[in-house]
């Protein structure tokens, strides 16, 4: 029998919530690793993780510490992902980054392996950027859709978890919690009010035209990611207090009119997606549903009321693992094959 080829991956940011989750994706899809080399800041390292019944040091991130890698995740902030590109890239690694750094660059391909797997192959520099969790849980319930008739608009709003803004979010949610039944003072930190019992419509930046920097990345990404560069999007991202999975309601144009019937069918057919659509008997996309596994369920489809070529829908997916750590460990994937 032919011995399977071995791969040496490194993660770097291996302690976030990201990384952690990489870790454990690589474990359950069983990658073909040789060595696992597992970064984080000073602080960290020294410890140890579990993988595979072993325990894996985790070393300081430095230069030299991506030399013999074939594959680097990245779980990193902006700043590191692009302080380490370049000894990534001296040491002749792919980088799979979840970053937002090289999104928009145009030579480097913006992946979701269900929808443009191709594009994996086009790398120029080393670098394939991992989407925007929302842009990638968002497109996943679209693109079956998009297959049969390109997409032209999307107005969209995310709902998404306090998760998505690290372990902060989910720390001070649990305490607001914890407190308010005590009478005890709701105190906020990680976000700028209360999150418990609340909403939040803004997440990112305010841009020149209104728009947070979380609300463009929809239109950004996704001309990006679908191929289509006149896509329009108007967006509204809004924070709300749930634990994990974001959630997005859509209503999109397409270039011919799409029925219900096929939209339901595209999306039933389609990989890494899951037609979950009986809302007479309740039984719609949720959160909890969707949490701690990779498949993006969608349900809600019905015909828009305002635009003749328009269907409108609501989806869910975890945004640590399919919005951010399974995708990033799919491309991987794409690039041992």
């Amino acid at each position: 029998m032919k011995q399977k080829k071995l791969y040496n991956v490194a993660v770097l940011g291996a302690t976030g919530a990201v990384g952690r989750e990489m870790i454990k994706v690589l474990a359950e899809r069983k990658f073909p690793i040789g060595e696992l080399r597992l970064l984080a800041s000073a602080r960290s390292a020294g410890k140890a993780v579990r993988y595979e019944g072993r325990e894996v040091v985790i070393q300081e991130a430095c230069d030299a510490a991506f030399e013999g890698m074939d594959i680097v995740l990245g779980a990193a902030e902006n700043d590191i992902a692009k302080r380490f590109a370049p000894a990534i890239q001296a040491a002749g690694a792919v980088f799979v980054d979840n970053s937002s750094a090289f999104r928009l660059d145009p030579d480097v391909p913006l992946v979701v392996p269900e929808i443009n797997a191709e594009d994996a192959y086009t790398h120029k520099k080393g670098i394939i950027a991992n989407p925007n969790c929302s842009t990638i849980i968002t497109l996943m319930a679209l693109a079956p859709i998009a297959r049969i008739s390109s997409i032209e608009t999307i107005v969209a709003s995310t709902y998404q978890a306090v998760s998505g803004a690290g372990a902060n979010g989910l720390t001070e949610l649990e305490a607001q919690a914890q407190a308010y039944p005590k009478g005890e003072p709701l105190t906020a930190n990680a976000f700028p009010h209360q999150i418990l019992f609340n909403l939040l419509p803004r997440i990112g930046g305010i841009g020149e035209n209104g728009y947070s920097s979380e609300e463009m990345k929809l239109q950004n990404e996704g001309r990006k990611i679908l191929h289509l560069p006149e896509l329009r999007v108007t967006c509204t991202c809004v924070r709300v207090p749930v634990m994990r999975s974001h959630s997005i309601s859509a209503t999109f144009t397409t270039k011919r009119p799409v029925s219900v019937e096929e939209a339901r069918a595209a999306i039933a057919a389609a990989e890494g997606v899951q037609l979950v659509d009986n809302p007479n008997n309740d039984v719609y996309p949720m959160p909890l549903d969707t949490s701690d596994q990779d498949d993006v369920f969608v349900g809600r489809i019905r015909r828009d009321l305002v635009s003749e070529n328009g269907l409108t829908l609501w989806c869910c997916g975890d945004q640590i693992r399919k919005g951010a750590a399974t995708n990033a460990v799919q491309i991987a994937e794409l690039l041992v094959k």
